[in-house]
């Protein structure tokens, strides 16, 4: 990466900001998932590689500013490790899992101060995800439904707004209704161990599929789904949900 960013290096890596480096971050992080949920050992190492580069990159401009280097966040990362892991680096003792995660979350509270319980959960993470890690830290100190029951009660409750926004004709009232519906259903996940951003991307996915399958079968006849009738499109849809089964 030095040798890209030297004086004689690559004139488009020279180029770049940290600013301008944020989109290919997030676009690396997305194909990483993309990859495991593909379940290829070869396509996952190439975009660990991709991520890995964007965090050099920007680690290495980091340290043109006389912030910190790669070696730098390797080694701050090590020493969170080791801090937050008493119970493998010290003289902590665990019970199970859900033991040590607790005990992590605590020594985060510790190390947070005076910041709030949900300070850390960034932004520009997509919105269902966001919900989950919101609902995680506001669990972690004690505002939480005991069981899913609660969520579940909450995502009737929230469905009833909605629905009594709509026949009211109230599009803002419709909006912020169906935002907490959306956020009691990724509660309602949470509290059963669901992870809702991955339900929906295998429900997208599996649409996808079924609809391409139908939208190449309609063309193969020589027709367009716009020009088939309401019958027709459910005929197909039905032998694409047939043919793409165990997808």
């Amino acid at each position: 990466m030095r040798r890209l960013l030297a004086r004689d290096g690559c004139p488009w890596d020279r180029e770049q900001t940290l600013e301008t480096l944020r989109p290919f971050v997030i676009e690396e992080a997305y194909e990483v998932v993309d990859a495991i949920d593909g379940g290829d050992p070869q396509d996952l190492r190439e975009e660990l590689g991709d991520l890995l580069l964007q965090i050099v990159f920007q680690a290495e401009l980091a340290r043109g500013r006389g912030w910190f280097g790669t070696d730098d966040v390797i080694e701050t990362i090590c020493e969170k490790m080791k801090r937050r892991h008493p119970w493998v680096f010290g003289d902590a003792k665990v019970d199970d899992a859900d033991d040590a995660l607790a005990s992590w979350e605590a020594l985060k509270e510790k190390e947070r101060g005076d910041k709030g319980a949900l300070d850390g959960v960034p932004l520009a993470l997509p919105s269902l995800l966001r919900a989950v890690r919101i609902g995680e830290k506001a669990s972690a100190v004690g505002y939480d439904w005991p069981d899913a029951g609660g969520a579940w009660t909450k995502v009737r409750e929230e469905l009833s707004e909605l629905e009594a926004a709509a026949a009211a004709a109230d599009r803002a009232s419709m909006e912020l209704e169906l935002g907490d519906l959306l956020f009691a259903l990724a509660s309602y996940a949470r509290k059963e161990d669901l992870d809702p951003e991955a339900a929906l991307r295998r429900s997208l996915d599996r649409f996808s599929r079924r609809f391409s399958h139908a939208e190449r079968a309609s063309m193969d006849e020589g027709h367009s789904l716009r020009a088939r009738s309401p019958e027709e499109l459910d005929a197909l849809w039905e032998r694409a949900k047939s043919a793409t089964e165990d997808s």
